[in-house]
C-alpha cells in the first residue's frame, strides 16, 4: 500500500532528523545556535508522533512501516555527514525543502486523512524560515561559503533523489515529480545566492 509505505518513510525520516539534528547542534558557534538546532530536533520528533498517529489509525504498525526504509535512510545520513554547522544547516535546508516538495507533489495520490496530516506537519513547520535566516546571515557574514555550500546542496539533492530510487517511490509518483524538484530546489539556492 503506497500510503502506509509512504508513512513509514516518512515516520522514520523525521526519526532520523530529529536524532541527527540533535548530534549536529555541537557544531553551533554559539549557544543560541545550539538552541535553535535543538528546537528544530524536538519540532521533527513531534512530526514524528504525528505521523505514527496516523499509522496507527490505519491499523499499521509504526516498527513494521518504518523498518523497510531504516537501512537506506541511515545510509544517505551517513554519506551525507555534514563536516561543519554550516554544512549542518545546509544539509537539514535542503533536506526539509526536497521533502517537503515530495510530500506536495504526491499528496493528490493520498486519502484526505494522510493530507491532512501533510498539511498539518507542513503548518507547524518552523524550521524551514529560521534555516534559511542563518544561512543568510552566515552567507552574508563569510561570502566565501558559497561555493563550498553550493557544491554541498548539489550533492545533498543527488543524494536525495538516489534515496527515493533506492526506497522505490520513483516507480510510484510520476516522472515529471523529479525535474519540478531539482527546479525547486535550483531556484531556492539562487536565493540564498548559491548555485545549484
Amino acid at each position: 500500500m503506497f500510503v502506509g509505505a509512504l508513512l513509514g518513510a516518512m515516520a522514520y525520516g523525521e526519526l532520523s532528523a530529529f536524532e541527527r539534528l540533535s548530534a549536529d547542534a555541537r557544531y553551533s558557534p554559539t549557544l543560541h545556535d545550539r538552541a535553535v538546532l535543538s528546537g528544530i530536533a524536538v519540532a521533527k520528533f513531534r512530526h514524528y508522533e504525528m505521523v505514527s498517529g496516523r499509522l496507527a489509525e490505519l491499523g499499521i504498525d509504526v516498527e513494521d512501516a518504518m523498518q523497510p526504509f531504516q537501512a537506506s535512510v541511515d545510509h544517505f545520513h551517513q554519506r551525507t555527514r555534514p563536516g561543519d554547522w554550516y554544512e549542518s544547516l545546509t544539509k537539514a535546508y535542503v533536506v526539509d525543502m526536497v521533502a517537503a516538495d515530495f510530500y506536495a507533489g504526491v499528496s493528490a495520490m493520498l486519502d484526505g486523512g494522510t493530507r491532512e496530516l501533510l498539511s498539518a506537519i507542513r503548518k507547524s513547520d518552523e524550521a524551514t524560515p529560521v534555516l534559511r535566516q542563518l544561512l543568510k546571515k552566515a552567507l552574508s557574514d563569510d561570502p566565501r561559503l558559497a561555493s563550498r555550500l553550493s557544491l554541498w546542496s548539489r550533492r545533498l539533492l543527488g543524494e536525495a533523489l538516489t534515496q527515493a530510487q533506492r526506497v522505490g517511490f520513483d516507480k510510484d509518483v510520476p516522472a515529471s515529480l523529479t525535474t519540478a524538484l531539482a527546479e525547486q530546489h535550483a531556484k531556492r539556492m539562487s536565493e540564498l545566492g548559491l548555485t545549484a
